[in-house]
């Protein structure tokens, strides 16, 4: 089964910008295959992030980062990234990657993301 592990996470202050990763057990790649980014608080439930069509770059983002948060994909397609620019209190969270099953996928329903990382520690203070 792909495993995935996630790096990057910190604690910065508010303004601050970090970059999260996500690299694919040997043997694996991110191809063709739907990607994202979650992450959850103990006050709210998961929250998509950002996806990622590997097939044709389609992104999505949650209205809450759009225009400071990006994701990406290395040439290798073995490491998804999150580039988090002018981070705020609220972007606070544990934050996971996921991938789809290798398949055909113009996006990335919620539904389909069936490996999931362990999910790393984002805080960001005011």
């Amino acid at each position: 089964q792909m495993q995935m592990v996630e790096s990057g996470g910190d604690s910065v202050q508010a303004g601050g910008s970090l970059k999260l990763s996500c690299t694919v057990s040997d043997g694996d790649t991110f191809s063709e295959r739907c990607l994202g980014w979650f992450r959850q608080t103990a006050e709210k439930s998961r929250e998509k992030v950002a996806t990622l069509v590997e097939a044709d770059g389609y992104t999505t983002y949650a209205d809450s980062v759009v225009g400071r948060f990006t994701i990406s994909l290395d040439n290798a397609k073995r490491t998804l990234f999150l580039q988090m620019n002018n981070l705020k209190p609220e972007d606070t969270g544990k934050y996971t990657c996921a991938s789809s099953r290798s398949g055909t996928w113009s996006f990335c329903p919620m539904n389909q993301f069936e490996y999931w990382g362990q999910g790393i520690p984002v805080t960001v203070s005011a």
